[in-house]
């Protein structure tokens, strides 16, 4: 007498499993990922050729006649240095060294953007100047 077996591998595969896994992940991104404007003020930026990227801890935008901003909060020139190392605690990413965006409008003096690069150095942190790029 001959037993068969029953032992059929079903052909299906249950994609539900894999697409919580894919909704999880997009949500987890979603809500790491730093939505950061980097021109609160819509000021005129000056231009340059080449690109930068880098993850960064705050930004500081400076206008002409000498007003710093730390996001959109304005904030004195005495105060600078207190105030980025305050945004420095409250938003710690697991870079080694912090960045620093400075954001000057077309034109600034650079005695401004120098004080915060200044600033910058004795905080260990890497200043990065924002740019606009050229028009071609």
């Amino acid at each position: 007498m001959a037993i068969k077996r029953r032992n059929k591998v079903s052909p299906e595969f249950s994609m539900s499993s894999l697409t919580d896994i894919i909704f999880l992940l997009l949500i987890f991104f979603m809500l790491t990922s730093s939505l950061v404007k980097i021109n609160p003020k819509n000021l005129e930026l000056p231009e340059a050729s080449q690109k930068t990227t880098a993850s960064h801890n705050v930004s500081i935008s400076v206008t002409k006649d000498g007003t710093f901003f730390l996001g959109t909060d304005k904030i004195s020139s005495r105060d600078l240095k207190r105030q980025i190392t305050r945004a420095i605690r409250k938003d710690r990413e697991s870079t080694a060294t912090p960045t620093i965006i400075i954001v000057p409008e077309k034109g600034t003096p650079f005695r401004h953007v120098a004080k915060i690069m200044t600033v910058a150095r004795e905080l260990r942190m890497n200043p990065i100047i924002a740019t606009q790029p050229k028009d071609k």
